[in-house]
């Protein structure tokens, strides 16, 4: 029985975080392989676990979503399956050992990018009376969201942990400012690439069903009532929290 507990406590903290900032999969990992899940399997557990509460996190920011440099819905669905589908395979053929090693790396670039990431933005240029310009650089912008966006995805579909700071952080850089629609996104594409992921992971047989079902109920509630949490919260203290995960996490995996 409190294993169970412990699962379900998991599932709504950890969709409530990744509705907010991300992360959640280092609650919903260390509880899974507290009661007996191997390492490995309770990553690719956890993971689809939190699928539903990326789900009902991206339905309730829905009206706030403006996607980055006028992407269009199937463009950002095809780089977010194409990059899941990726990163879910590199990590079916990759070791225990080089998996543990990269996470606090990943998270401390992150987090240092969403700090910065404001600051790096170039400076608008004038180009009203040059149409050819103007449409070479808006092709340029494309190009580099769809690079961006799409290694963040890969990254995604080969570990979820740390993805939600790991996407704030590419929309900062590529010169979003409102949380409320970068979390749509974030919410958005983490529920493309890790159901992508998701099915990858099942077809290695990386996936513990007995704590799958009701993890994954848990975290739907969590990623809800986080979702309502944030248009309550003001935007610098949300970016504070943000920043704050991230470097705790950062130290945590780097002290392991």
């Amino acid at each position: 029985m409190l294993e169970y507990l412990l699962i379900i406590a998991a599932g709504l903290l950890g969709g409530m975080l990744n509705a907010v900032a991300g992360g959640g999969s280092f609650i919903t990992l260390p509880a899974l392989i507290f009661v007996g899940v191997p390492p490995v399997m309770a990553n690719a557990t956890g993971t689809a676990a939190l699928l539903p509460g990326y789900i009902a996190s991206a339905w309730r920011f829905r009206k706030d979503i403006k996607f980055p440099a006028n992407l269009s819905f199937k463009t950002l669905s095809t780089i977010s399956i194409l990059g899941g589908s990726l990163g879910a395979t590199i990590l079916l053929f990759t070791s225990e050992q080089v998996f543990s090693s990269l996470i606090p790396w990943l998270i401390l670039i992150a987090t240092l990018l969403f700090i910065i990431g404001p600051r790096l933005l170039p400076k608008k240029q004038e180009t009203d009376n040059d149409a050819l310009a103007k449409q070479t650089n808006h092709n340029k912008s494309k190009v580099t969201v769809f690079l961006v966006m799409f290694f963040v995805c890969a990254y995604g579909g080969y570990f979820n942990g740390g993805l939600g700071i790991i996407l704030l952080a590419a929309l900062a850089l590529l010169g979003q400012t409102n949380l409320l629609s970068m979390n749509g996104i974030k919410n958005f594409v983490s529920a493309l690439l890790t159901a992508i992921a998701v099915l990858v992971y099942a077809s290695g047989g990386v996936i513990e069903y007995n704590f799958l079902v009701i993890m994954g109920i848990a975290a739907i509630v969590g990623g809800y009532v986080g979702a309502a949490l944030a248009y309550r919260i003001p935007q610098n203290i949300m970016r504070g929290f943000i920043i704050a995960i991230g470097l705790i996490m950062s130290v945590v995996f780097f002290l392991r």
